[in-house]
């Protein structure tokens, strides 16, 4: 049979060896590698891999007797068996070809120290290591302290020696100006008859030095490995949860969050779920509030959303930016040929947004995403962060290349999304196009800090401002809102703002280009920018306007005149058709004030008071973005 057939037996006989302890099966075969020449004898070895699923390798068939187990395989048996990964066998993952992980320990002064000894040999449930990763971008090597949760110390309890290697590691990061990067496993707070309240009191050591490292502008990424329970989820929280952190925080199916587990949730009687995943896991708790910023499917593809962010983020020791990479793609490319293929828009191209016949008022709904893929370098993928935060649909954050330069791009959904389930009948029924809601605003507070100190921000703006509905305040939104503003004053580094079609209301003000000095402003030719949109203004802000001018109307004012004379039948008649009448005058004059209105502030009128520094065609909006960001990335160097 073809050797992929096999593929077909590993995935009949895996699920049936699942919690029985198997290790490997062995298939005794022989393989036809050339036609023409004799089959030789092979062993093909199945093994289920802890976050990383069933995997086959081909080798020689034994001949010698199976060897007792030596300590360290017994160990990495014995992880496998509770389905988590031993760290010694990670570390190899982490480090990739031609890198190198070298264990660390705490000497007789409490410092992180190099150690030689053979793997397995540690005595804290935390394994300490520098793992450096050669790339093309970092040839020396991406150079980070990596801490792994132990499964065979009591599935990685934390007591005083393990929260003193937390903070020895993040002393020693800071002091190399690495990221660290955390493979969290743990099952909460040691308890046993010789130790106590000194666990909590180490706990606490830890979670000061998390926020102090963090506060400073440090990175630490956690990568859920398995259970995390109590004291772990508290350290996550503060290494990559608030806003001010700058970490990611990735999640697998098999990985789970959670303050007490759920028998202890039972016992005390307290409210549970079915499993410890429907408490803390990715899909119905972490990944929809956010607080887990990426999905993998498994451990392995875990650490490779880990590099995809590090290809975006990693700055080594010394360094302003995170390195640029080279690119095919032409600085000057027109963006406007760019295709627009969505079944919420009628656009066909980039272009069709930018264009005055068919978008001429820029009220057309169009898909945000395509416009940020159009502009960033096509030969370069770009990794979507908090995808899964439920609620925060209008804001969409990508860290992606523009002119090779790794940045953060942040754009505002352009096209009405509906809710999904059950909400407030005194809320929204639909995430309204260019409008921040109050998860939206955290989402883009968030970025915005994640991005300071470490890349250009640029973000495309269709906004016209905050929903105010009773929910959204209820939900924060002036909170979270405030946020936005706070983290682009405190922005460290270049601002590339570009208003793609409205900008209007409270958005403005917490985007304003008065609120950083190395901020740009830029609009396309043809967008909005004003306090209020022309139609809001005509209906709430000039009302005397515009009921003065529908009855100056001549059609009113002959109604008017015809009941004056009339009977007392034809008036009620008439006193009928004049409210039909005024009704839609009164529209009429609505959109005539409107239009008025924004013919006055007009793009045009934005520039010439500062508000936007310069208005740009539509075929100039990739290069002079990279233009814009270069002089950014040149100011903030100087300062």
């Amino acid at each position: 049979m073809p050797l992929a057939q096999v593929a077909a037996f590993a995935r009949t006989a895996a699920p049936l060896t699942v919690g029985a302890g198997l290790d490997q099966i062995v298939l005794l075969a022989r393989l036809q590698e050339e036609e023409g020449r004799p089959p030789r004898d092979v062993a093909l070895r199945f093994s289920a891999r802890p976050g990383a699923g069933v995997r086959m390798e081909v080798t020689d068939r034994p001949t010698q007797p199976m060897r007792p187990l030596d300590d360290y395989t017994e160990k990495v048996l014995s992880s496998r068996a509770r389905g988590t990964v031993y760290p010694y066998e990670l570390a190899p993952l982490l480090a990739g070809p031609g890198g190198s992980f070298v264990e660390h320990d705490l000497d007789d002064d409490g410092r992180l120290v190099p150690v030689d000894r053979p793997p397995g040999r540690n005595k804290a449930g935390l394994v300490v290591g520098l793992v450096t990763t050669p790339t093309k971008r970092y040839p020396e090597g991406m150079t980070r302290v990596a801490l792994f949760g132990d499964p065979t110390k009591a599935l990685g309890t934390v007591a005083v020696p393990e929260c003193d290697r937390v903070v020895a590691a993040i002393d020693l990061a800071e002091e190399l100006g690495i990221p660290v990067e955390w493979f969290a496993l743990s099952s909460g707070a040691k308890i046993a008859m010789d130790s106590g309240t000194e666990n909590m009191d180490g706990v606490a050591r830890g979670l000061r030095r998390l926020i102090t490292f963090t506060q400073a502008g440090g990175e630490v990424n956690v990568v859920v490995a398995g259970i995390n329970v109590g004291a772990q989820p508290y350290w996550n929280a503060e290494a990559t949860m608030l806003m001010h952190t700058k970490g990611i925080l990735v999640m697998t199916p098999d990985s789970a969050m959670v303050l007490t587990g759920k028998d202890a949730l039972d016992f005390s009687g307290g409210v549970s779920a079915e499993d410890n995943f429907g408490i803390g896991g990715y899909d119905r708790v972490m990944g929809p509030n956010g607080q887990a910023q990426y999905w993998a499917p498994d451990l392995t593809a875990a650490c490779e959303v880990l590099f995809q962010h590090y290809e975006h983020a990693y700055r080594a020791p010394g360094e302003r930016w995170a390195r640029p990479a080279e690119t095919t793609d032409p600085r000057d490319r027109d963006v406007r040929t760019h295709p627009h293929d969505h079944p919420d828009s009628e656009f066909t191209t980039v272009g069709d947004i930018f264009s005055a016949e068919a978008n001429p008022e820029r009220k057309k709904a169009f898909d945000i995403r395509t416009v940020m893929r159009a502009v960033t370098d096509q030969d370069h993928p770009v990794l979507e962060r908090w995808a899964g935060m439920a609620e925060a649909d209008t804001a969409v954050v990508l860290d992606a290349y523009l002119g090779g330069h790794p940045v953060t791009v942040l754009g505002i959904e352009s096209r009405p999304i509906p809710r999904r389930g059950a909400y407030p009948a005194d809320g929204p029924d639909q995430w309204t196009a260019g409008t921040l809601f109050p998860r939206s605003s955290k989402k883009t507070a968030r970025a915005i800090n994640a991005a300071s100190g470490n890349r250009p921000l640029v973000v495309l703006a269709n906004l016209s401002g905050f929903d105010g509905s009773p929910e959204s305040l209820r939900n924060w939104q002036l909170e979270f809102g405030a946020e936005i503003g706070r983290a682009i004053v405190n922005f460290d580094g270049p601002i590339v703002f570009c208003v793609v079609s409205r900008y209007h209301g409270g958005a403005y003000v917490v985007f304003s280009g008065v609120l950083n000095e190395n901020m740009e402003v830029f609009a396309v030719e043809g967008s909005y920018a004003s306090v209020l949109g022309g139609a809001p203004a005509a209906a709430v802000v000039f009302t005397r306007e515009v009921d003065k001018r529908t009855g100056a109307d001549p059609r009113v004012r002959e109604l008017e005149a015809a009941i004056a004379s009339a009977d007392a039948v034809e008036q009620a008649r008439l006193r009928a058709e004049l409210a039909t009448v005024r009704s839609s005058i009164r529209s009429e004059k609505l959109g005539e004030v409107a239009a008025e209105f924004e013919a006055v502030h007009d793009i045009e009128r934005a520039r010439r008071v500062g508000s936007v520094h310069a208005i740009i065609a539509a075929a100039e909006l990739r290069p002079r973005l990279i233009a814009a960001v270069e002089r950014g990335m040149e100011r903030a160097a100087t300062i």
